[in-house]
């Protein structure tokens, strides 16, 4: 599993990479057809803040495999090692909850609601349940990367977390 999730890791990467490469470009092009041609593009906009959602969804998903995602550390570096990995476990289980609960059945609903409604873009025409459905992509990520960190035995603690005992 370990290395499936590390293929899933760098592949997820390099997707991320090309969606941030793609909303420069799509901006960039928003600019030029905006100031030099005096004639803005329709579909810019629209294309940019699709692209923002995928880019921070799967971008968190990212992150939360590097131990990269925004946390406060406050109460681990206070508390020794064994202590610190057990709030660690608990804090992954948690994650997992909230990835199954609100991000996987919460946007799974979301998507095919709006893909009932037959709700579609103003700009690109396509339904908006395709934007949507990047909720229960990430949100499946996030469950897998939390499951293998709940499932592997903390022989140290990630780099990023430090403790009372340093």
């Amino acid at each position: 599993m370990k290395n499936l999730l590390a293929k899933v890791e760098v592949l997820l990467g390099y997707f991320v990479g090309f969606l941030m490469f793609a909303i420069v470009a799509d901006v960039s092009w928003q600019v030029v057809t905006r100031f030099v041609m005096s004639e803005p593009s329709s579909y810019t906009e629209e294309v940019a803040r699709f692209l923002l959602i995928w880019i921070g969804l799967l971008g968190a998903a990212y992150a939360y495999r590097k131990h990269a995602h925004l946390g406060l550390d406050i109460v681990t570096r206070s508390l020794n090692a064994p202590t610190a990995a057990a709030v660690q476990k608990i804090t992954d289980g948690v994650c997992l909850l909230f990835a199954l609960a609100v991000m996987v059945v919460g946007g799974a609903n979301l998507m095919l609601i709006t893909l009932e409604l037959d709700q579609i873009s103003a700009a690109l025409q396509i339904p908006i349940g395709f934007v949507y459905s990047v909720l229960p992509i990430s949100g499946c990520l996030i469950m897998l990367f939390a499951l293998e960190r709940l499932l592997t035995p903390y022989t140290s603690l990630p780099e990023n977390i430090s403790t009372a005992e340093e």
